[in-house]
């Protein structure tokens, strides 16, 4: 049996997905901007989907900007934010949470020297907005915090940070909402934010692909400059198949978004209880009570994850120690910012979950988990002897 559960790292596109992509390339695959009637019928197809991502989240369309992913656009956004108020504005507030593709960001901006506050979060992950009020000064000009952290599975109290940030003047505030677009259903007026990243590959859509939501499109400064695409927001020759594809992902998500949630969530639970049976010596990390319903996050006593990931690849299940997006690099600040240790960090495997899976496969993953924990173990207090 072949069982996927990395589901925060890619998603496995729905057939309609590839079948949509690959009209694109065989039949539509006029440059949109083009005059003629071919290019035209692009276009036309191009706003469609634009329109219908922006109802998914209650907004307008012209709102919506597509790019190649979460990395471009929590870019983009940061960098704009920073570059139109470094003069009179220098200061970012993020959390010790967020995705590299923020941290890295937010670090480039600090070298070029912008101040950066990196709020601490509690054992769930989650940040005191009481201690975000605080952070705030009068040289404020961004606060980043993700909706949905991807290896805890913590959701963020979003809407109130969106309150606070919102009383205060020139502070714009960002949402990466990579991990919460398609497993919790929102509209930008419930979390206030100026600005959000939404990444195509994580919701059953192509990789090279996702959108940007601006509020205000005269508060961004485009990071890619050229033939004016995207309202002249993201220059650069549309990806036809990759919106294509978002697009019929989107559709199909979203025609039955709650019962898949409650699906994810009660498979997810189902997981987590037949664990918690059959193992002793783990530590839960994800608060499954509040936290998105996808993700599952278990540190297990005595035993290296990247050993245990290797054993369940054989069996054909695939799980993560931690983000893919920083695979290979050793360790987790996520895991390290919510206090575990380096054996339980090193210890901790990534459950997360699509509306694909089945009790049944729940089942046999707890079966050679519980097989392959127990030999772990085994061998290493052999070993200790």
């Amino acid at each position: 049996m072949e069982v996927y559960l990395d589901n925060s790292a890619t998603t496995k596109p729905y057939n309609q997905v590839v079948d949509e992509m690959c009209k694109a390339l065989r039949d539509d695959f006029a440059n949109p901007s083009s005059a003629y009637r071919k290019g035209f019928l692009v276009e036309k197809k191009i706003k469609k989907i634009r329109e219908n991502i922006a109802n998914t989240i209650g907004v307008e369309d012209k709102s919506i900007i597509f790019t190649s992913g979460g990395t471009e656009g929590n870019n983009a956004i940061i960098a704009s934010v920073a570059r139109l108020n470094k003069r009179r504005r220098n200061h970012i507030i993020t959390s010790s949470i967020e995705h590299p593709a923020v941290v890295n960001t937010v670090r480039a901006l600090e070298e070029e020297g912008f101040e950066v506050t990196v709020l601490g979060v509690d054992e769930t992950g989650l940040v005191d907005v009481d201690e975000l009020e605080k952070a705030i000064t009068d040289r404020t000009c961004l606060v980043s915090i993700m909706y949905v952290n991807n290896e805890l599975g913590a959701i963020e109290p979003v809407q109130q940070i969106g309150e606070i940030v919102s009383r205060y003047d020139q502070v714009f505030f960002h949402v990466d909402a990579v991990q919460a677009y398609g497993k919790i259903n929102f509209k930008m007026k419930d979390i206030g934010a100026d600005f959000m990243t939404v990444s195509g590959h994580k919701i059953h859509g192509p990789k090279g692909i996702g959108f940007m939501y601006i509020r205000d499109v005269n508060r961004f400064k485009p990071l890619l400059r050229g033939g004016g695409q995207e309202f002249d927001l993201r220059s650069g020759t549309e990806n036809v198949p990759g919106i294509y594809g978002l697009g019929k992902a989107v559709e199909i998500l979203f025609d039955d978004l709650d019962s898949n949630i409650d699906k994810i969530r009660e498979n997810r639970d189902y997981l987590y209880m037949r664990i918690s049976q059959k193992i002793d010596g783990i530590k839960l990390n994800t608060d499954i009570l509040r936290g998105v319903c996808h993700i599952l996050n278990i540190s297990f006593d005595n035993v290296k994850g990247e050993v245990l990931l290797h054993y369940l690849d054989d069996e054909g299940i695939c799980v993560s120690t931690g983000s893919a997006c920083s695979a290979k690099k050793k360790g987790s600040h996520v895991l390290n910012a919510i206090g575990l240790s380096p054996a339980q960090i090193d210890g901790t495997i990534r459950f997360s979950l699509s509306e694909d899976n089945t009790k049944e496969e729940m089942d046999y993953v707890v079966e050679k988990l519980q097989k392959h924990v127990e030999m772990i173990r085994f061998f290493a207090k052999k070993n200790r002897r």
